[in-house]
């Protein structure tokens, strides 16, 4: 079958600019989303201009390709399949992204569809303004990903949908022709030419012949039908607007190609009322009265979900405001005003109800400036949060955002829960309770074929229900797979959908199967679209256990946050590719092993595509912690290279950095021909072995200054654990930065303990990057067994480079499967003793610190740890939100990573490095060596700083 080779090939010679592909690993990365399905298209494309568009629509009504159909697709967050399917996949996700024009005095603005909803009130805000829909996935869903499912969230009732917000869109249509949505009065449509002519006619026809029918079938509520909107195709002065349908379309009349949208002043002020209940129910009940004392959003969240929480690193940016650990839902009321004053008031008025206990109230907490945010922020990663589920049974978006009219809501979750309680099935509920809409996911497990008439089960009579309460199935995240329920709630309306569809893209090629077709053929159906778990099921069990962290993404798309405050994914963020984020790789990883690929079964050029996407992750590890569902690449990452290199030949740069930590001794013996061999002519001989810029050794022998110290080696007698320190050293610090080593040891003699070094063993780190697992085990094995030693003799050992002492606790233990020796960051051993540290007087000294991405996943807070130890020194330090260096450890040394390794430096530390007098930290070696090589900058360790801070003058 060459239809869709011949498409492309017939898309390049048209001057298609932007990027095709239909190479496995694109199709497969671009096969789920956030939903339960999973349907690989043919090929992608990722357009760069509304000419590559118009290339792709023109080509459409090519007789050659009358079977080609198209799948636009957004930030592929969608939770009910809105754009799988069969076909070419249109991704403007990658190149289409700009903020075209802002006009703040008329408050507009034009933007690509590609644009992130948190970029573009990025870029609003200096301006005081913003685009209003506020969405759990703000971080990485599209504008034309919100247009074609007219998005809405939290606070919709005062903002209302993405439809409300747009102005004008401008949409390439089958056949290339671009159309320019607006109001036109209905005498200018007879004239209208070409095919958007004939859809504006269409579009006046019904609007006026059926206007009686609309009017009866629409239900009046917040959250009405998505997509095709009938009622508001004749605007209230009498014009037709195009823009109606297509908000909401999920791309089946059209590709969207710019959008105007009107944007808001950003409220001055705002505070977060969080009120805590007995049960859910109370919770429920009550928002009923909470919604209608002026509240810009009222917002519940039940006990499932606050414990995931709770166990999650959000947790501790808000735990402050959520004490009351009994409380069985909290309903969080934002407030918003012009003036201090306003707010004032409207908190007094809300406190005041609170003060009467009924409906199940327990207390509540107050939020304020930032902290509004952060809560917010723990309220979005909630949607993430409930696939985090411990075992094979996971929440599941398939009957989750049914709308009601808020006084029915109670009444509906009630019968909603017996459904749910009658098939014995756990779930999670939270939402927008002011607009009706509640989210709720039952815990399933997919991967049991005899769970899989649940879904259709349960759909059918959740459908039931909330037609009962004069509700609607859908009522936020659009119709996609669940398009069989159109006929039936549209009723003698369907017909006239039909044929907006069939005056938009007579030949359904646009997205076809969802919301209407332009004539008999069939709409898609819940239980008749592949789902992931009958994939999933394919893969062996015990294979399954082996890799589930890749088989733990839910599709959330948490990591395809591009923001450089985030510290996941750098290289997605560098690469903008999507098989280069965690969610990419999990679901390349989950075909390989769905393939065979352990047995050597998978099929080659996949294969090799698979280990492409994984030699691009840096192992950072800002996936196991940042991702809701804690997708561990890297976890995942190692398995697939000892199972690749077991027929594959290693690169020599794999064989050198294998061997980098247990000849570092030799080397150190053997400087100058070490250094010999790093730089001058033996730099270009490490370049054509892989790898670039690797650290020279410094005259200092650690040994020997050590033993001018009386510092002695741990040896058979241990020292006193009362009064001693052990600190362990890594192959970094000891051998490149021993300086640093002298440093940590006299800091631990200042603050009255007898420093000690630990012998030096290889830590195995490098080995396990590699994917040499049974070398690795080896070496761990021998590294823990000496410090467990030593740690059972009450010896608190330090360890000074994070991704190494990290490494004790995580890989030894996931590897050798008991936990790993306690090796204590510099700042867990300070905070334990702060009260020794001096209380020096406040100074002008102001210094920035940079964490290790590894550490600030691992450990989150402990940077707040060196804050406080250095404010007791006298020296105030900030700690901006930023991602990974680039570095991460060796990778950033090997020669194919460097561009990438570049630009992922410049996107996250480069601004924090120059142009400032502040003094720069960072506690991680491969960051101080990157910041050398990228900005010409030396930055030094903490430890050295605190030194210097205490040291007599």
């Amino acid at each position: 079958m060459t239809l869709y080779p011949d498409f492309l090939n017939a898309l390049r010679n048209a001057g298609f600019e932007g990027d095709l592909s239909d190479a496995m690993s694109d199709r497969m990365v671009l096969a789920t989303d956030n939903s339960i399905y999973q349907v690989l298209a043919q090929a992608v494309a990722f357009p760069r201009s509304t000419a590559d568009l118009q290339r792709i629509a023109r080509l459409l009504t090519d007789p050659r390709f009358g079977q080609i159909v198209l799948r636009p697709r957004g930030g592929g967050t969608g939770t009910n399949g809105q754009s799988l399917g069969a076909g070419l996949v249109v991704d403007c996700s990658r190149h289409m992204t700009g903020i075209l024009e802002i006009n703040a005095a008329e408050r507009w603005v034009r933007v690509q569809p590609g644009v992130i909803k948190d970029h573009l009130n990025a870029a609003l805000a200096p301006y005081g303004l913003f685009f209003a829909p506020e969405l759990s996935t703000s971080s990485r869903a599209t504008i034309g990903g919100m247009i074609s499912t007219d998005a809405c969230g939290q606070g919709s009732c005062m903002y209302g949908k993405t439809s409300d917000h747009v102005l004008a869109v401008t949409a390439v249509l089958p056949g290339g022709e671009v159309m320019h949505t607006g109001a036109h009065p209905p005498e200018a449509l007879p004239g209208m030419p070409g095919h958007a002519g004939e859809i504006m006619r269409a579009l006046h026809r019904i609007a006026t012949d059926q206007a009686d029918l609309i009017a009866e079938r629409f239900p009046k509520m917040n959250r009405s039908l998505t997509g095709y909107d009938l009622a508001h195709i004749r605007r209230p002065d009498g014009r037709i607007d195009a823009g109606a349908v297509i908000c909401g379309a999920e791309g089946t009349l059209a590709l969207i190609a710019e959008a105007r949208l009107n944007v808001l002043p950003i409220p001055k002020l705002s505070a977060l009322v969080n009120i805590f209940y007995d049960d859910f129910q109370s919770a429920l009940r009550d928002a009923r009265v909470l919604a209608t004392m002026g509240a810009t959003s009222v917002e519940t969240i039940d006990s499932r979900v606050l414990g995931l929480a709770r166990a999650d690193v959000i947790w501790r940016d808000v735990a402050a405001f959520f004490p009351d650990t009994d409380a069985k839902g909290v309903t969080l009321v934002e407030l918003t005003g012009e003036s201090q004053a306003q707010i004032d008031a409207a908190i007094a008025r809300l406190q005041a109800e609170l003060a009467n206990r009924i409906n199940g109230r327990r207390g509540h907490s107050l939020a304020l400036g930032d902290a509004v945010g952060r809560i917010w922020a723990m309220r979005k990663k909630a949607v993430g949060l409930l696939g985090k589920a411990a075992g094979p049974k996971r929440p599941l978006p398939f009957v989750e955002d049914c709308a009601v009219p808020p006084e029915e809501l109670e009444a509906f979750i009630a019968g909603f829960r017996a459904i749910l309680d009658a098939e014995g099935l756990d779930y999670g509920m939270f939402g927008h309770v002011d607009a009706g809409v509640l989210h709720v996911r039952p815990a399933l497990d997919l991967t049991d074929p005899a769970q899989e008439p649940l879904i259709r089960k349960i759909t059918e009579a959740v459908q039931t229900l909330a037609r009962k309460h004069g509700g609607l199935l859908w009522g936020e995240h659009g119709k996609g797979v669940r398009s069989e329920f159109v006929p039936a709630v549209f009723g003698p309306l369907y017909p006239f959908l039909q044929e907006i569809k069939r005056a938009f893209d007579p030949g359904n090629q646009m997205n076809p199967g969802k919301i209407a077709t332009p004539d008999q053929s069939p709409l898609m159906q819940i239980d008749g679209v592949a789902l992931r778990g009958q994939a999933d099921r394919q893969i062996a069990p015990a294979t399954r256990a082996a890799f589930a962290p890749a088989l733990a993404c839910n599709g959330n798309g948490a990591c395809f946050a591009q923001s450089a405050a985030e510290i996941m994914c750098p290289s997605y963020k560098a690469t903008g590719d999507r098989r280069h984020s965690p969610k990419g790789r999990a679901g390349l990883v989950r075909e390989w092993l769905r393939q065979g690929g352990p047995e050597g079964r998978a099929d080659p050029q996949f294969e090799a595509e698979v280990k492409t996407a994984l030699d691009g992750c840096l192992s950072c590890r800002a996936c196991a912690r940042g991702c809701p569902a804690q997708v561990d690449v890297p976890a995942f990452r190692v398995k697939f290279m000892e199972s690749w290199f077991r027929r594959h030949r290693r690169p020599p740069s794999d064989h050198a950095l294998a061997a980098l930590e247990p000849l570092l001794p030799l080397g150190e013996r053997l400087r100058p021909l070490f250094n010999l061999a790093v730089t001058g002519p033996g730099a270009a001989l490490m370049r054509r072995l892989g790898l670039h810029h690797l650290p020279v050794m410094p005259a200092l022998n650690l040994r020997r200054a050590l033993a001018q110290r009386g510092i002695r080696t741990v040896g058979a007698t241990l020292p006193d654990p009362a009064t001693s320190v052990v600190i362990v050293p890594d192959a970094f610090t000891r051998f490149f930065e021993p300086q640093l080593v002298l440093d940590m040891a006299d800091l631990v003699t200042m603050l009255g303990f007898q420093p000690w070094i630990a012998r030096y063993h290889p830590s195995g780190k490098p080995l396990h990057v590699l994917g040499r697992l049974s070398a690795f085990r080896r070496t761990a094995r021998r590294q823990k067994d000496y410090l467990d030693r030593l740690s059972a003799s009450g010896l608190t050992l330090v360890g000074i480079e994070p991704a190494v002492t990290l490494s004790y606790g995580d890989d030894y233990h996931e590897a050798l499967g008991t936990p790993g020796p306690q090796v204590l960051l510099p700042q867990e051993w300070l905070a334990g003793i702060a009260d020794r540290i001096p209380q020096l007087p406040a100074n002008r000294q102001r210094a920035t610190l940079l964490p290790h991405c590894t550490e600030a996943t691992l450990r989150p807070g402990t940077g707040e740890f060196w804050a406080d130890i250095f404010a007791r020194a006298g020296v105030t330090v900030s700690l901006p939100k930023t991602g990974c260096c680039g570095m991460a450890g060796t990778w950033g040394h090997e020669v194919r990573n460097e561009a990438v390794s570049s630009k992922i430096f410049a996107q996250n530390w480069a601004g924090h490095v120059t142009g400032t007098d502040q003094i720069i930290l960072a506690t991680g070696f491969s960051c101080r060596c990157q910041t050398a090589l990228r900005a010409g900058v030396q930055i030094t360790h903490p430890i050295t700083l605190l030194k210097t801070c205490l040291s007599p003058s």
